[in-house]
């Protein structure tokens, strides 16, 4: 197996990508990792004896956060995310993973790597923490805020088959987001999308309320991608503000420090069954090969889990299955 990385994408970019992969290469001696990066930057991180299914790809360029994602793709050829891009598409790699710049890597995975036949929009697909400890992915959260209808029924089935295949999931259950849970609730939209997602040959379960979301009544969440992204980001503001309290409560007294003595190992195994870290990256469903947006502030563990995410991506040849499938649905 073929995987590219980019090594200059993340906020703690290229030390914590580096640490990574060198994590993944000595656990899948199989794979081939790519490491995409500006060569006087990477190699200082690099261990003086390499590892020889690590090899460092130099790239001249990098696309930088706050960089206007279009024009940055189409200016910078030479940068990590096109070259890591362009590398699935014409077969060099069987996966490209990057922490970098989301609305680069969306308009690269479109521009350069290039929409699956029948796809109209891809999907940006996270793992969402959910109570019972199994995880939900959710799709879209941001590549498409603009939706249609028949781009929710694609995220259905492209987010079934992930769940199923990637995930592990035994006949995932499927969920549309919505207001209320009865099939009459929410805009024309929705309901359009509710029907269209009922004909699919899945396990869809209809509306879920977000209230819902966290407690795991469902596998995998439809969604648009404004306000899949609405979710995501307070979900992760309340999480950061319950942990932030917690520990001002923890610390106020002698007695509240004892409490947090006692509760600590509970509270660390919550806190790593509520972290993203654990769950990889975020699949770009739809694309021609494999890409998948690891998080900004990921550190090495996390980048462990997106290439095993990736490697499981691969094996279960996803792509094509969302390709078999959709012909199988043209052909009625």
């Amino acid at each position: 197996m073929r995987i590219a990385f980019d090594a200059m994408g993340g906020d703690h970019a290229p030390q914590a990508m580096v640490e990574g992969i060198l994590q993944a290469a000595r656990e899948w001696p199989d794979t081939r990792f790519y490491l995409l990066g500006l060569q006087e930057e990477v190699q200082p991180h690099l261990p003086q004896e390499s590892l020889s299914n690590v090899i460092v790809t130099p790239v001249t360029e990098r696309i930088e956060t706050d960089e206007e994602p279009v024009k940055a793709v189409r200016r910078k050829k030479d940068s990590s995310i096109v070259r890591g891009c362009r590398m699935v598409k014409e077969g060099e790699a069987e996966a490209f993973i990057s922490a970098g710049n989301t609305g680069a890597l969306m308009a690269a995975g479109l521009l350069v790597t290039g929409r699956l036949p029948g796809i109209e929009r891809p999907a940006l697909a996270p793992v969402f923490p959910t109570l019972n400890q199994q995880g939900m992915l959710v799709l879209d959260v941001g590549a498409n805020p603009e939706a249609r209808p028949e781009h929710l029924e694609q995220y259905a089935l492209m987010g079934s088959l992930y769940a199923e295949s990637v995930l592990g999931f035994a006949r995932p259950r499927v969920g549309l987001l919505n207001i209320g849970a009865e099939e009459a609730k929410g805009t024309a939209f929705t309901k359009e999308a509710y029907s269209r997602i009922s004909a699919l040959p899945i396990h869809f379960i209809g509306n879920v309320e977000a209230r819902d979301v966290l407690s795991g009544n469902c596998d995998v969440l439809v969604c648009d991608g404004f306000s899949g992204n609405i979710l995501l980001k307070n979900t992760e503001g309340v999480a950061k503000a319950i942990f932030d309290r917690l520990k001002q409560e923890f610390t106020r007294t002698a007695f509240t420090k004892l409490a947090a003595a006692i509760l600590k190992p509970g509270l660390k195994r919550f806190a790593t069954d509520m972290d993203y870290k654990e769950h990889g990256g975020a699949p770009l469903l739809g694309l021609q090969g494999p890409v998948v947006k690891a998080h900004g502030s990921s550190d090495s563990r996390a980048v462990f889990n997106a290439v095993r995410q990736a490697r499981l991506y691969v094996k279960q040849q996803v792509t094509t299955r969302i390709t078999e499938e959709l012909n199988r649905l043209e052909r009625g």
